[in-house]
């Protein structure tokens, strides 16, 4: 067992540093949740998020859930496959900075080839919130292409940190 967790924080400061992945080997439909739903958010995060030990919004209530996805500030996109959940992600505004705050794929997608397609979209859909830098982080806990794949498409370490 991992004593330490390295967290690495990210970013991208440009559009023109996107590396994008435009095909993608099935035919995956990309739709933004457009009413918010918290119920919907909260398992995603958890159907997504406990295979990589997501665990820092597992206590929050109901009433924070729903302001949480209620915001203007957030946004969700919701990748299908077959009509199965084969992943997402979400977007924070804060200022003129948009964060990748969660991005996963199902247990039954992964090493399919399409989460680069997926990162490339949601990196798009950042640019296109009027983004002046786009940002994300990643740990040791995540699926070990994580790191591969954010830095694949253009995202430089900007930080790193050890979390016991």
């Amino acid at each position: 067992m991992q004593d330490k967790t390295e967290i690495f924080f990210m970013e991208m400061n440009s559009p023109d540093e996107l590396i994008r992945k435009d095909s993608c080997p099935m035919d995956l439909k990309i739709k933004e949740c457009i009413t918010p739903q918290w119920q919907f958010n909260r398992f995603l995060y958890q159907f997504i998020g406990g295979q990589w030990k997501w665990f820092d919004k597992l206590t929050q209530s109901d009433d924070e859930w729903e302001k949480y996805v209620s915001s203007e500030n957030t946004r969700t996109w919701v990748a299908y496959e077959g009509g199965s959940i084969a992943g997402y992600y979400e977007l924070i505004k804060k200022e003129n900075v948009i964060e990748i705050i969660y991005f996963g794929l199902s247990g039954n997608y992964i090493g399919r080839g399409i989460g680069g397609y997926l990162l490339t979209h949601a990196v798009e859909c950042a640019w296109a919130w009027n983004a002046e830098r786009v940002i994300l982080n990643t740990c040791t806990l995540d699926h070990p292409n994580a790191l591969k794949n954010y830095m694949a498409r253009g995202f430089k370490i900007y930080r790193k940190s050890e979390k016991k």
